[in-house]
């Protein structure tokens, strides 16, 4: 029954985040938001709704190894699984992507993220700190997007990208299915948390192990799902952009905001482990992005089974 709760409850957050994602992005169009605000915000807040209530909801019952452990492993497996099972489909070619400014941010926003760790516990000071630098990421987004349209100056090409809507987005929907995606999301995302988190804690303790241990295997890998899904799609139709900023834009968004939301509801204490172990995996698995992003090499089939071994290895050595 254990993995039943656990899986049905993954399944609902899943859907109540899409839906969620769907009705605030239709509701935000609908009262005059640009199109640009709504997609560096209520679409990046709605897509990691699922972590950020899972995290939310294991700080308040007293299992924070869970809310931690689903961030930290959520990032691991971004790099190492979620990049390296689609370069076993298809080459992913990364040296025609621009992602230099952006992989140095989620650099150092893991740096930041260790540096705070090191406090043993994330506090609403933590928490403050976090926001800011989230606060600082969105402005520069905005900016760079600004100064992209500027630059444009009317040409067709841009002007195609300046006409794409965000990802949920549909002129025509009525005003009930919005607010039916808006109550289904709001009332599925609590429910599925605790499902899944009732779920996680059980099988931990049925199996002897940590409830951290479960926040950096399963949760993380559940909640990494829509990620390893859109980046399935971007390599098949060879959209190498597209995958790697969705996962550098997910890692930092993870980093930033649930961690820094979630420790302003609750203290979350760091426990020895990570500051051993598991925040450097995830420090240096985010640096292995380095030569895709700075010296122009592309993702191949033989780097997918690299990447994806590593993970398995991480999951081995965090299960032993």
């Amino acid at each position: 029954m254990d993995w039943l709760y656990a899986g049905v409850g993954l399944v609902i957050l899943l859907l109540a985040g899409d839906a969620l994602v769907k009705g605030a992005v239709n509701l935000s169009l609908r009262i005059g938001i640009p199109a640009l605000i709504v997609s560096l915000t209520i679409v990046a807040f709605g897509t990691s709704a699922p972590e950020l209530l899972i995290s939310i909801t294991a700080a308040l019952e007293g299992v924070p190894g869970i809310a931690l452990g689903n961030v930290v492993g959520s990032n691991t497996a971004n790099i190492l699984l979620v990049l390296g099972i689609p370069a076993l489909l298809a080459t992913m070619h990364s040296s025609e992507c621009e992602t230099r400014k952006s992989f140095v941010m989620m650099m150092a926003a893991s740096v930041l993220f260790i540096g705070l760790a090191f406090g043993g516990m994330f506090n609403w000071v933590t928490g403050l700190i976090l926001l800011g630098a989230l606060a600082l990421v969105l402005i520069d987004a905005v900016r760079d997007a600004r100064a992209h349209r500027a630059a444009c100056n009317g040409a067709p090409a841009c002007a195609d990208d300046d006409l794409e809507d965000p990802e949920g987005a549909d002129p025509d929907m009525p005003w009930w299915r919005i607010v039916l995606f808006l109550g289904l999301g709001l009332v599925g995302l609590p429910l599925g948390a605790d499902l899944l988190l009732e779920g996680a804690v059980n099988i931990a303790r049925d199996f002897g192990v940590s409830e951290t241990v479960i926040g950096l295997t399963l949760v993380a890998v559940g909640t990494s799902l829509p990620e390893l899904a859109t980046t399935v799609m971007a390599a098949l139709r060879r959209q190498a952009d597209v995958a790697l900023g969705n996962v550098i834009g997910s890692n930092m968004f993870n980093l930033l905001a649930i961690i820094g939301i979630a420790s302003l509801v609750s203290p979350i204490p760091v426990a020895p482990e990570f500051l051993r172990f598991d925040l450097w995996v995830m420090l240096g698995a985010s640096a292995l992005l380095f030569p895709f992003v700075f010296m122009r090499r592309d993702i191949t089939r033989t780097w997918g089974v690299i990447l994806t071994a590593l993970y398995a290895a991480y999951v081995i050595a965090v299960l032993s």
